[in-house]
């Protein structure tokens, strides 16, 4: 009688407990009952819905950031003047009319932009291993598109500068998809994310080619707040608010694991360097489509290279069917398949892409399926070997993701002017095979400590699970 008097005064104090500290949001934000856990602890379910939506959030957290990086595509004439890749940008040359200063004087604004994007991932990103996730995703997103109203509306070139660097500060993927989707699912939810950080690339192209042609620079971010805002309000209600992973841990703790992973982790060194090649061959790839298509033989107008998104977007949407793919697999083959075709449309865009624009469009869909099934396999991988330590993960490879973008557009567009595109295309084809190189060193099933090696056997496919029926006794 005593015990049972005991769990009927402390059943209410758990429930009580769990309720309080799960109910409001920055002390006074009431959070959705739908997105609390239940009195056991419990996680709302994360079905798709709920990863569409972080995956639209990643989309609008990376476009308008792109619109500025990535829309020198729609300079199509004096190529040689590409040397510099940001002065070419209509958008920055819409700022340079706008803040009356020449185009030196914007040049600043993409290094800004990379620079609080890696400050960010470095510095931000890792929190989400340290504190509640649902009130830090929801702060930085109010941040984001509060600050990108200043962008819309500020007259001064150090405001705009300064507004830029935060903003990108602010603009990081905490991946809140992948700790809380069902394990066996959680490639395609993934993917579906994933999808959603290279829509924001494609998107900024295809919009900012438009704007920068028929309207005014200041639209882009009234659209980009816009967005903002309309996904603050959906990821509130939908959102699930979990407890922290790490508690006991302080910040600078989190940062030195960081640098420990680094050093003392094969799988993560092995996909930060594979990320690295595959996002130097797709930054490489889209700086140079624009030039060549452009240029002779082609010689498409502005509109017409940005639609040339349109085709990407192909290729991304089939990112969830390669999700699903690697739920049944092991990552590690469909890593192979994945860089696979990476290289495969690098060669044949080097051979025939000035030839014929079909195979530029082959090469176009086939890149994009092979970034995407690479980068979810091997995210999966390299998630399930810490758990715990996820947004700090995430971090580095995002970080080796960003900086492979800014090593091939370097590249890409020195290669393309001096060289010639088979020469630039030809060097996107060596980092295929440094990739493939990379994960063939490493088998499918080693151990977490193996550097090199294929001991664990070859299968490429994950064991099906043998359900052991209970036995009754009859």
């Amino acid at each position: 009688m005593a015990s049972d008097s005991q769990e009927t005064q402390v059943g209410p104090q758990i429930e009580h407990s769990l309720t309080k500290s799960h109910r409001l949001d920055f002390g006074f934000l009431p959070i959705p009952r739908s997105c609390r856990p239940s009195v056991t602890g419990e996680l709302p379910y994360f079905g798709y819905t709920k990863t569409i939506a972080f995956g639209t959030a990643s989309t609008f957290s990376k476009y308008y950031i792109c619109c500025v990086l990535h829309s020198s595509a729609y300079r199509t004439n004096n190529f040689p003047a590409v040397m510099n890749l940001y002065y070419n940008q209509p958008i920055l040359l819409e700022l340079a009319k706008a803040f009356r200063v020449d185009d030196e004087g914007v040049s600043k604004i993409p290094t800004l932009l990379q620079a609080g994007y890696a400050s960010g991932l470095l510095l931000l990103s890792p929190l989400g291993d340290l504190i509640k996730r649902r009130p830090l995703i929801l702060l930085l997103i109010a941040t984001s598109g509060s600050l990108t109203i200043g962008l819309a509306l500020t007259r001064s070139l150090i405001v705009f500068e300064v507004l830029c660097f935060l903003i990108a500060f602010a603009s990081v993927l905490i991946p809140l998809a992948a700790d809380l989707a069902p394990a066996n699912r959680r490639a395609t939810f993934m993917s579906i994310v994933f999808s959603g950080l290279l829509l924001g690339v494609l998107l900024a192209r295809l919009l900012s080619g438009i704007i920068a042609q028929f309207s005014s620079y200041r639209n882009i971010f009234w659209m980009g707040a816009a967005a903002q805002y309309a996904l603050l309000g959906v990821l509130y209600f939908i959102t699930p608010s979990t407890p922290a992973k790490n508690p006991h841990l302080t910040y600078f703790a989190i940062m030195r694991s960081m640098a420990k992973f680094l050093i003392t982790e094969p799988a993560l060194i092995q996909g930060c360097l594979i990320f690295f090649c595959n996002s130097a061959i797709f930054s490489g790839f889209w700086v140079t489509l624009t030039f060549l298509l452009g240029g002779p033989p082609y010689n498409y107008s502005t509109i017409v290279i940005g639609l040339f998104a349109l085709v990407g977007m192909v290729g991304i949407c089939m990112a969830p069917v390669a999700g699903r793919v690697v739920d049944g697999m092991v990552p590690w083959t469909t890593s192979l398949v994945g860089m696979s075709l990476l290289v495969v449309s690098q060669i044949l865009q080097t051979f025939a892409g000035q030839r014929t624009i079909a195979a530029v469009v082959i090469s176009t869909i086939l890149l994009d399926i092979g970034i995407q099934s690479t980068q979810v396999s091997m995210t999966a991988t390299i998630f399930s070997m810490a758990p715990e330590a996820r947004a700090r993960l995430n971090a580095l490879l995002i970080l080796a993701i960003f900086i492979g973008q800014v090593a091939g557009t370097a590249i890409g567009t020195k290669l393309f002017v001096e060289r010639g595109y088979e020469v630039s295309s030809g060097v996107r084809v060596a980092f295929g095979g440094a990739s493939l190189l990379l994960l063939v060193m490493r088998g499918p099933h080693v151990r977490r400590s193996t550097w090199v090696g294929w001991e664990g056997g070859t299968d490429l496919r994950k064991p099906k699970e043998v359900v052991v029926e209970p036995k009754t006794n009859g």
